[in-house]
Order: C-alpha cells, then structure tokens, then sequence
C-alpha cells in the first residue's frame, strides 16, 4: 500500500515539474515571438535594445509567473476533469503575468513596442492553456472513438420522420448516448422518401422495414409517430416484432407539445400496445365530485382491481377509506402505500371474511360506509373447478352476506365487479360471478318495489328461523345496486402476462392452452375507471360493460411478448399446447344475447339490459344452493346452479359423475 501510494505522489510531482518546465519555456516564447511577429517574423530585423531588454526581463517574469500559477493552483488541478473554473484561474494569471511584465519591463529597462505587450500575453494564454486541456481533448476524443466503435454494433431505426423523430436523432447525436447509431428512418409519407433528416435517410414506408433491417444491420428500432392511432401502431409494431430488433416506443404526443422529446422518453414496448385500440380514458370529474367527503369501503381493497381503486379514492379527498380483505399481506401493503402517499387520509384497514355476516353486520353498523365496491372474490377458474363449494361460497352468498349489510345499514350505493365468464358460463367460477349478478339485480328490485324487509337474511349455521331479520327493525333502503363487467385485466395477480414472462425468463416452454383461444384484455386503470363511472351513472340493476374493442388470441399474446424479450418465437423460445383447462372455453362474450345493449353517454360504455327472472322464487334457491355448499356437495351445487343460472353448461360437470362409495 505504500509503495503505491509513494509511486502515485511521484507521478504528481513529476508532473508539476513537467509542467513548471513548460510553462517557463512557454511564457518566455510567447514574447519573444510578439518581437519577431512585430518585426515581420525576421531575428536580425530586432534592435538590439528590445532583443536584450527581454533577456534581461526573462528571469524575473519567469520566477513572478511560476508563482503566480501556484498561487492560482494552476498545479494542482485535475486537468482530465479540467472545465470553466480552470479556464478562469489560466485567464486570471494571463492578465496578472501581463500587467506586472508591462509594467515592470518598461519602468526598469523601457518601453517596448505596443503589439509586444498585446501579442505576447494572447500567446502565452493560448500556450498555457492549451497544453492543460489537450490532456482532456485527447481522453474526450478517445472516448468518441471507443464509443463510436460500440455504436456500430447497435444500428437504430426511427419509425416516424416528423418532429418526434428528428428531436430523437439530435438528442442521440446532441448527448453521446451509447444507444447507437441512427442508420436509417421509416415513414409512410412518400414525399420524404430518399430525403434526409439530420444526415439520416428516409429508406420508405412500412413495408421497407424488414428489408431496411437487412440492408442497415440494425438492432434496434425506435418507434416515434406519438401520434399514431392504435391500429396503426399495432400493424407497424406486429412488422417490427417479426425483426427480432429490440424496440422502444414514445409515449405520447404530449412530449412533442412541451418540446420536451428525446431518448429518455423512450420506454420498451409494452404488450398492451399491440391490443389494437386507443386506451379509455373516461371523464371522473363528477366521479371524483361524488367521492370527496364519503364514508367509501372497499372489499378485496388489496387485490389488484381493490388496491388501484383504493389509490383512486384516496386521491381524492374522501371522508373515510375502508379498506377490507380477508388476506392481511396485501392489505398490509396497500395500507402502508397509502400512509406514505397521503399521510391525512382517514384509513381503516379491517381483516374480514365477506362470508362472515357477523363481521360485515359490525363494520357496515360501527363505520356507515356510504359507498361500496365489491371487489372481494375467487377468480381463478381452474381452482374453482376443483373447489366448486368454495366458489359459491365466497362469490355468491359473500356477495348477498355484503349487499344484504349495505342496504341495512344505509349505504348509498352498492358496485358489483363481475367478469364477462359470466356470460354464458362454462365454468363454476363464472357461473358463480353470474349469481353475483342476479343477486344484485334482486336486491334492486326489492329495495324499489319497498320490500327490503323481506330479503332474508343468509346463515349458513343458524336454524331454520335464521332465515329472517335477527330483529323486528324495519329497514328503510335507499341503495341502489349495479354490476361492471369486464375481461381479463393486464397485469392483475393471476393474469396470463406475469406467467408468460415468468415462462420466458425460465427459458420457456410459454404454455398456451390452445392456438385459437381468445380473451377481451383491458388495464388495470381502464377496469378502475369503469368501476368508478358506474358509481355515478348507476341508477339501478344496471350491467355496465366497457367496449374493449376486439378480442386477442392469446397465442399471439405471448409470441410478441418472447419477440418483446429479444427472442423468437418456436426457436429460441419453444410454444407449447396444453389443451383447455377444466371449465375453459376459447372465447369470452361481454353480453349474453338477450341481454341486449344501451348505449350511454360515452360511447364506450354500454349497458346491458336486466334478464327477469322470478325473484321471490330465487331466495328459495339460493338457500339450497347456500347448504349444499356448506355441506360440500359438490353434485348438487353443479345441479342447482344449472337450474338458477339457465345459461351455465358447464363442461366439468360433477352433477353427473358417479359418486364415489
């Protein structure tokens, strides 16, 4: 450790030496060529008495300038790192050096000619100076070579020849960045064709982007038309993933407006810009009008459709946010983002069971929720086909346990979150979120026709005379109850995404079920702000579905998610068909037929008709459906289920399976 700290000492000072040397050599050189300059650049042509005046001066500058530089610590600076302060303390000891030679010089041996004084100390700042920042020139210029050399391996493409375009390409040239070169541009306005663009050429159209790939080796592929609709960046997209380049996209066309485009704004492009339609922005002002100053409880607040809706409301100045859910690490994690985020906010987090009326009788009574989301259930439809009691359980009578504690304790309005599996189920898990649907729509019916006194009230270990009020309170019920449906959400706990990129990261196989199966995907944010619209518009045992535009074959999901990693498909990464699982079909429907559609306001939301069906009728059935669950009769849970829901043809059918003995 010594030595090499006594070798690094060494080089420092031998470095100021150098550089003391230099600097005595360079002052001193500098007026003298002011002399020969001034006598047109001829020795002999310099009188004698100027010549030996400089001669004589030399040492005295010599020694004054030296320790001026010290003083200015002209010696101990990092020169590699050398910037405006360095430039500063050479042009202070310039004017410093100068004043005290042209004053000195002249009082002790005399004047000298007027350009000697000028030019001399223009040389000796030009010497000086140079011989510190060529240090830092040459490193710079080493570091242009060594990344120029790195760029050739990472070609760029730009999709977009406009001004998000052109303000990426100067950006990248502009700052050095490493992400590459830029060889070449694409767009579809002919008129731009074998144009360039900051030296860069405009190759063609879209339909020049695979052969411009071969033609330019490029690696990577910017996608800049922030302005594109979402047909076209989805044709434009699905021809670039057949590239195997690596791709970025820009968000938005609002960068362009505030001129604030350049590569930093890039993001990898994500698999929800292949879906093919504009995200749904909806209008929550009076959404939002609505929240500030209620009581709002959420259950299932820690799932991924509760928690965003929790972050929502919390935005938005409510009264009180109830966050309940049965499983207490997400709703931990929701209630500690939330304090962080909004340390004013009035929250209670509560540990509950929606199948526990005990529990929700003593939070809707104790908090007086105004507002509810029903978020809380079991989705995963291969895990309900195996545990079909446990569906109907925690579905549909957690769902009449939670309806049934709003309307009695005087909550305003009551949001089912419901599935398109619903639509004619083929599965328990949906046949049980379309309970949940009619279970609401009873409600409404009862609480408008003022026969909320007759609902009974469920227990599934209570005796026959349970099946009524605990007491003789009349209930008074103003709430209006109404569902949103909506497909599969990206990114959601449980969601096809996260496992497909847990199977790419693991080198594959992707499973896919089956090479024609099909889902409506929307995201998280979008299924939010549905749920809070239908808040607002909800009059009563309305369904509201979103317009999700058309539906996307999954296999085509994860083939552009292993292109989205940097690898292809069937090759790198193999696909793999499993066949569908219990209870599966290969398309979803947002609306049975009979159903019909509304259409709203906004022309994404529609509104899918009441189905009738005999309500008094209904409680009777869902009594015995409520038992045969809790007696774990799986047979007969199929078989009545069938007869409550006439649209479920399940294809795991238990009702006709032997039993064992």
């Amino acid at each position: 450790m010594r030595e090499k700290m006594k070798k690094s000492f060494e080089h420092w000072q031998a470095v100021t030496v150098y550089l003391m040397i230099y600097d005595a050599i360079a002052i001193n050189l500098s007026y003298f060529l002011a002399l020969w300059l001034r006598f047109d650049c001829r020795y002999t042509a310099i009188p004698r008495d100027f010549f030996y005046s400089f001669l004589k001066f030399a040492p005295i500058y010599t020694v004054f300038s030296l320790v001026i530089f010290w003083l200015l610590r002209m010696y101990k600076s990092i020169w590699r790192f050398a910037s405006y302060t360095e430039l500063l303390r050479v042009t202070a000891s310039t004017a410093i050096t100068a004043v005290f030679h042209g004053i000195f010089i002249t009082v002790i041996f005399g004047r000298m000619p007027i350009s000697y004084y000028l030019i001399g100390a223009v040389i000796q700042f030009i010497l000086v100076l140079a011989v510190r920042f060529s240090y830092r020139f040459i490193l710079l210029q080493r570091s242009l070579f060594e990344s120029a050399r790195a760029k050739s391996d990472a070609n760029i493409m730009i999709i977009g020849a406009g001004n998000a375009g052109r303000m990426i390409i100067q950006d990248l040239i502009r700052s050095n960045r490493s992400d590459g070169n830029v060889v070449c541009i694409i767009d579809d306005n002919r008129n731009k064709w074998d144009r360039y663009i900051e030296g860069i050429p405009v190759v063609g159209g879209r339909d020049s982007i695979l052969s411009a790939v071969e033609k330019y080796k490029v690696k990577k592929i910017f996608f800049a038309i922030p302005s594109a609709s979402a047909d076209e960046k989805k044709e434009i997209l699905n021809i670039c993933h057949e590239t195997g380049c690596e791709l970025k996209s820009l968000p938005g066309i609002y960068q362009i407006a505030n001129g604030e485009v350049n590569v930093t704004d890039l993001k990898d492009v994500a698999i929800e810009d292949l879906l093919g339609r504009e995200i749904i922005k909806l209008d929550l002002e009076p959404v939002y009008k609505m929240l500030t100053g209620k009581t709002v409880m959420v259950t299932g607040g820690g799932g991924s459709i509760g928690s965003e809706l929790c972050r929502q409301i919390a935005s938005h100045s409510p009264k009180q946010l109830i966050i309940f859910d049965v499983y207490e690490n997400n709703a931990y994690a929701i209630q500690q983002e939330l304090i962080s985020k909004y340390p004013n906010l009035n929250l209670v987090v509560l540990i509950g069971s929606v199948r526990d009326s005990g529990r929700l009788q003593d939070v809707f009574s104790t908090y007086k929720p105004q507002i509810v989301y029903h978020a809380a259930a079991h989705k995963h439809v291969p895990l309900m086909e195996v545990s079909p009691c446990e569906a109907i359980k925690n579905n549909a009578i957690g769902t009449y346990k939670t309806a049934y504690a709003a309307m009695r304790n005087g909550c305003e309005r009551f949001v089912l979150i419901s599935t398109d599996k619903a639509v004619n189920p083929t599965n328990i898990m949906g046949a049980s979120k379309r309970l949940c649907e009619m279970i609401i729509q009873t409600f409404d019916y009862m609480v408008k026709n003022h026969r909320e006194n007759e609902i009974p009230q469920l227990h599934a270990h209570q005796p026959e005379d349970s099946w009524a009020p605990r007491d003789d309170k009349k209930i008074t019920s103003h709430t209006r109850f109404c569902a949103v449906r909506f497909g599969n959400v990206l990114g959601s706990n449980g969601s096809v995404i996260p496992l497909f990129k847990q199977q790419i990261a693991q080198g594959g196989p992707v499973k896919v079920t089956h090479p024609d199966i099909i889902r409506y995907f929307m995201l998280i944010p979008e299924a939010v702000s549905l749920v809070l619209q239908a808040s607002v518009m909800g009059k009563g045992s309305e369904i509201y579905v979103l317009d999700m535009g058309e539906p996307v074959k999954i296999d085509t999901l994860a083939r552009n998610l292993i292109r989205l990693s940097g690898k292809v498909p069937d090759v790198d990464i193999k696909i793999e068909y499993i066949g569908l699982r219990p209870g599966e079909k290969l398309y979803e429907e947002k609306l049975m037929a009979e159903e019909g559609l509304k259409t709203t306001e906004n022309n994404k939301i529609h509104i899918g008709q009441p189905i009738p069906f005999e309500y008094d009728g209904f409680f009777k059935e869902l009594k015995r459906l409520m038992e045969a669950a809790y007696n774990e009769d799986e047979a007969e849970v199929y078989e009545l289920t069938k007869s409550v829901v006439t649209t479920f043809h399940p294809t795991n059918d238990k009702s006709k399976q032997p039993i064992a003995v």
